[in-house]
């Protein structure tokens, strides 16, 4: 698509460029229609409050109606909040989103008897159950991860009065969903060749990839003084949703919001210790990295905003966006023709939203109710790194494709934990196709400075966001106020402890935490490093064993969330409860700053 100086409209954007909610539902007429349905179902399975007990069939009948309730649910408030994306200043959509976020917590409200009520039974009458009516063996793992959660599950009336706050202790994530992407506007900079350019969301790393050193200092100068304007309103906001985390632990009896968080995946707090205690261990191969980076780019002093320039000078690398899906379809072609013949369907069936334009939610995302196909939302620019995202969506797309048409509703959404995985190993293996077919010496260094830093982003980086996510959660935990000078304090020491003294750590990057849409989703970051990790292992695999790995792999995204992560994982072939996965990742860094330093030397 050709390239224009200003923002375009959604209206001006292509349809070959646009995703297909239509797919979805055709009209917005019918989506009302499936808001009434969700209405009158939420009303309907009240009438098994209190009966669930009764008979075998009566907790199967109830069970298979609340499966058919989040169904129907999940696909009113997707299309609401996917068509809001699309334009986040369009009120038509606000309001249908405003409208699917109360009717999900009334659906949550609703359902929110069925727990307590099975956690109520006498001794022995669920197994009868379960002896009594096969068809209730379909939810044998559900139920048995019920009982998991037993000590840490509240009466009904309580369950019914949090799942009824939903909405509002939502809040925090909302408001600064609207701040960041609706109402927050940056100053323009001038361009390599003097033009005047608004910087945006969806600009921004393209601009700091820039090789002109002024336009990088002012991109970072630019984006990060409207953050500043605002940083008492996003301190306020963060802090919020740190202490909803910190309530919902306490009110459900876990000793911290971390435990809290890992709980629901049955992951051990040792698997988050550990890897903050391994990343740092290694800090010294990033040290290395850091020096090279320098020295590559010929600096006295390396800064922040010099961090995601590439370091070959004399390449310049841009990749439409069809090149882009010809290069994603290439690299992940040892995982088979089957799974090759469903990415590219979804290229050319109305799966992706390509480009950016005004009031579009920024980043990229894989998303989708069942039932029908996974969408991925892009803010496309025609570099290296929007092919690699473009591959990483697409990972979730698919893991979503095979997740959906395999498993049962209530096993069709997998956890976070191994979503980053198929994601990931997508990025890997396009990453090793590009290194074993590229003859070019320059374009081989810019593809390992481009892999080192989808370590530095993705393992060192997330790790240091989990930390910060740590370190914030136990302040408010002590009694601590989130003040906008503590969250700069804390966030500029980790920036040091993580970097080391052959950086400069730039004021400005003291205010990254007000800008990460990710802190309003507690411990969630510490997956991208964990993800890495195991995909980086599964990668390996697949290329030196070839069809068996590749079987065990395809089988891993079919199963969705029929099992507990770390057990997916093993079927897969890589335990994530132990700390090496994430050395032998962190080791292959080091190999890599290495096959650098070689390259550079020739």
């Amino acid at each position: 698509m050709e390239k224009k100086a200003h923002l375009l409209t959604r209206q001006e954007v292509p349809d070959q460029y646009k995703w297909r909610l239509e797919d979805i539902y055709v009209t917005d007429d019918l989506w009302e229609q499936d808001f009434l349905r969700v209405q009158k179902l939420a009303g309907e399975i009240e009438t098994f409050r209190g009966r669930l007990g009764q008979s075998a069939m009566t907790l199967l009948e109830a069970l298979r109606m609340q499966d058919c309730l989040q169904e129907l649910d999940e696909k009113v408030y997707t299309y609401a909040h996917m068509r809001r994306d699309e334009e986040n200043s369009n009120h038509v959509y606000q309001a249908l989103t405003d409208r699917a976020d109360s009717l999900n917590t009334r659906v949550e409200t609703a359902l929110s008897f069925i727990v307590p009520e099975i956690l109520g039974f006498p001794t022995g009458v669920l197994e009868r159950f379960l002896q009594e009516e096969p068809e209730l063996s379909v939810y044998n793992f559900a139920l048995d991860e019920i009982l998991r959660m037993a000590p840490h599950t509240l009466s009904a009336a309580e369950e019914q009065i949090i799942a009824q706050a939903g909405e509002v202790i939502q809040a925090p994530a909302n408001i600064f969903k609207m701040i960041n992407n609706a109402d927050l506007t940056f100053p323009s900079i001038r361009d390599e060749e003097g033009k005047e350019l608004e910087v945006t969301h969806g600009r921004y790393l393209q601009l700091m990839e820039s090789r002109d050193r002024r336009v990088r200092q002012e991109t970072f100068s630019a984006l990060y003084s409207s953050y500043r304007k605002l940083k008492n309103t996003l301190a306020a906001t963060l802090s919020n949703s740190v202490k909803r985390d910190v309530f919902y632990a306490r009110v459900r009896k876990y000793t911290t919001a971390l435990e809290a968080a890992l709980f629901a995946d049955n992951i051990p707090p040792e698997v988050y210790e550990n890897l903050i205690e391994t990343v740092r261990r290694n800090f010294g191969s990033m040290r290395r990295y850091l020096d090279l980076r320098k020295k590559l780019l010929g600096l006295d002093e390396l800064h922040m905003y010099d961090l995601y320039t590439p370091v070959v000078r004399d390449v310049r690398w841009d990749i439409p966006y069809q090149k882009a899906v010809a290069l994603v379809q290439e690299g992940l072609a040892p995982l088979g023709v089957s799974y090759g013949e469903t990415l590219a369907g979804g290229f050319v069936s109305g799966w992706v939203d390509v480009y950016e334009n005004k009031a579009k939610t920024s980043g990229a995302y894989s998303w989708g109710p069942y039932g029908v196909h996974p969408y991925v939302l892009m803010n496309y620019q025609d570099n290296l790194n929007n092919v690699f995202t473009l591959a990483h969506e697409m990972g979730h797309a698919l893991h979503s494709y095979y997740s959906y048409r395999e498993q049962p509703y209530v096993y069709a959404h997998y956890k976070i934990f191994t979503a980053e995985v198929a994601s990931t190993v997508n990025e890997s293996l396009l990453m090793d196709h590009l290194l074993k077919t590229e003859t070019d010496h320059n374009k081989k260094l810019y593809l390992l400075n481009h892999y080192l830093e989808e370590f530095r982003g993705t393992v060192f980086r997330q790790t240091m966001f989990a930390e910060f996510e740590k370190m914030i959660h136990e302040k408010v935990e002590a009694g601590a106020a989130l003040t906008p000078a503590l969250l700069c304090e804390i966030y500029h020491q980790l920036n040091v402890d993580y970097y080391g003294a052959g950086i400069v750590v730039d004021e400005d990057v003291d205010l990254e935490w007000a800008r990460i849409p990710h802190f309003y989703s507690a411990f969630y970051v510490y997956k991208y490093a964990i993800g890495f990790s195991a995909a980086t292992a599964l990668t390996r695999q697949i290329l030196e064993e070839g069809e068996p790995a590749v079987s065990r792999y395809l089988n891993f995204l079919k199963m969705g969330g029929s099992r507990y992560p770390i057990d997916l994982l093993k079927f897969a072939g890589v335990d994530m409860a132990t700390p090496h996965p994430v050395q032998e990742g962190l080791d292959l860094f080091a190999h890599l700053v290495s096959q650098m330093e070689e390259l550079t030397a020739q």
